[in-house]
């Protein structure tokens, strides 16, 4: 089928839609774009971007629209992301950018749920204790979109696999509590020339920061690596669900502001989050 008969074909299924405060505009559900991928054997989300280029806006978008435009749509769902910990903060990420509507999500981690996961970890439940964090994330964002396409690695990123498992993507977002790997994925990150987003949470206090190739990045924070603990003071204080969806919220923002050039990313800029305080501070690095 040519690309006019399937853009004729999108046409046809959509209709218009109008949200308060905003006017009326063509739309698509996600049932018709299901029926056309499996009609004419092209990707879900192909059709979507096909859609949103001729200003047609999936339903699953139309509340992104005023915020982001269809422009922006389509180049998230060109982006693709790599996740490095599906735990606390790695399962929220996972969840907010599948709904934004990232169109390549890739998935590294080599742990497997545990009973102590429940109480911040969204993609933990009783059911899912024993598996594997990676590929509950994939299943998860399966669920929420279909167009978003998916690579899982159940393992630990090391030194052997950090280069060949980061390439390819244009934002890689640390969602680890291991700093060593930490210093480790920036980097490869440094060395792949993509932009890490770092974010970390103990207790009730968080941080996020954005690190690109040629900045200093983490030795601002922790100093030299020789000299870390493996596990940093969050085995010690904790770790609220309430601080942890903060958290992963504030990465997944730099991550878009990233890949749309958009706002004013946290670069060689700290941000400090006290919950208990109510007190958000950036602070230069």
């Amino acid at each position: 089928m040519s690309s006019q008969s399937l853009i004729e074909l999108i046409r046809e299924k959509s209709n218009a839609q109008s949200l308060q405060g905003q006017s009326s505009h063509p739309s698509i559900s996600h049932k018709d774009i299901e029926n056309l991928s499996a009609h004419t054997l092209v990707k879900y989300r192909e059709i979507e971007i096909m859609a949103l280029e001729n200003n047609i806006i999936p339903e699953r978008y139309v509340r992104n629209l005023n915020t982001f435009s269809a422009g922006d749509q389509i180049r998230l769902l060109k982006s693709s992301v790599c996740v490095v910990g599906l735990g606390g903060l790695g399962g929220i990420v996972v969840e907010i950018l599948s709904r934004t509507g990232i169109g390549k999500l890739k998935f590294i981690d080599g742990d497997v749920f545990e009973e102590s996961n429940l109480n911040r970890q969204f993609i933990s439940t009783s059911e899912t204790i024993g598996f594997s964090k990676a590929r509950e994330a994939e299943n998860r964002v399966h669920k929420i979109n279909p167009s978003i396409e998916t690579q899982c690695f159940d393992s630990f990123l090391n030194k052997d696999n950090a280069q060949d498992l980061l390439t390819g993507t244009d934002v890689v977002v640390d969602c680890l509590d291991n700093l060593k790997t930490r210093f480790l994925i920036e980097q490869e990150c440094k060395s792949l020339n993509i932009p890490l987003v770092f974010g970390a949470v103990a207790g009730h206090q968080g941080q996020v920061m954005t690190i690109f190739p040629e900045d200093e990045g983490l030795a601002k924070i922790y100093g030299h690596e020789g000299a870390l603990p493996e596990k940093g003071i969050e085995l010690q204080l904790g770790a609220l669900a309430s601080c942890v969806s903060v958290i992963a919220s504030m990465e997944c923002t730099e991550v878009i502001k990233i890949l749309l050039k958009k706002g004013n990313v946290l670069r060689n800029r700290l941000l400090l989050v006290n919950l208990w305080e109510s007190v958000f501070e950036v602070i230069a690095l």
